[in-house]
């Protein structure tokens, strides 16, 4: 199963969170919508900020909007002033009161999304698809990733025939549940068709429970301690 389903899909409950916070009740389908639609209103709006991710969180009047980027400074503005500007627009949106925060991701290099759409602007900007590729792999693993797989498909280098190829490095565990891995489908759109390029990255291993709340940072914990999983004993 794990080749078969999302890697974060597969993993939820376990030690990924969901990325929707709330109780449906009876307004489920609407609020649902609303989620689609404050996500792709942002990713248009802050395409330049580099967002890995939008949580949104829920209560009663509140609409609470954590948005993961590896560059802040763009959707903050100067004084906060873009902040400001964005909670209005959301307001409107939503018709509820919205509070924005913003996470920083301090090494990209280990985001799924963020190396996939590095890797697509780049393939758009007609550089080689293998040097692309190559370099992201290398950038990724210098930065302490256990492994990276990338699997490209499409008309590559403008060829008749669409084909799929796949570069590895590393380890990706996709059967283990601990293991913290990170996917994301982008697309490059390019004057001969759309290139789909799969992104997997292993970030280590999680031992014990892990706080699958919005909130929460995802670190990867190494080793083991008072929290290994259960298991059976051997005899």
């Amino acid at each position: 199963m794990g080749q078969k389903t999302n890697p974060i899909g597969n993993r939820l409950g376990f030690i990924q969170g969901w990325e929707s916070n709330w109780y449906g009740g009876k307004d489920y389908s609407a609020k649902l919508v609303e989620d689609d639609k404050i996500r792709k209103y942002l990713n248009e709006r802050l395409k330049k900020a580099s967002i890995s991710k939008i949580i949104i969180e829920r209560t009663l009047k509140l609409v609470t909007i954590t948005i993961n980027t590896a560059r802040p400074g763009v959707i903050i503005g100067k004084g906060g002033a873009e902040v400001d500007k964005l909670k209005e627009e959301l307001r409107k949106l939503t018709s509820k009161e919205v509070q924005i925060n913003i996470h920083e991701i301090r090494r990209p290099e280990l985001d799924a999304k963020l190396v996939a759409s590095g890797i697509a602007r780049q393939i758009e900007g007609r550089i080689s698809y293998r040097r692309a590729i190559k370099m992201s792999i290398a950038s990724t693993m210098r930065m302490g990733a256990e492994g990276i797989k990338v699997t490209i498909s499409g008309r590559l280098n403008g060829a008749e025939m669409a084909r799929t190829e796949s570069y590895k490095d590393g380890r990706i565990p996709l059967h283990t549940f601990r293991a913290d891995i990170d996917y994301h489908l982008g697309e490059a759109l390019t004057k001969m068709g759309m290139i789909g390029i799969k992104v997997w990255i292993c970030k280590g291993e999680v031992f014990g429970k892990r706080d699958l709340s919005a909130q929460f940072t995802p670190k990867t914990a190494k080793g083991g301690g008072a929290n290994k999983p259960r298991g059976r004993k051997r005899k």
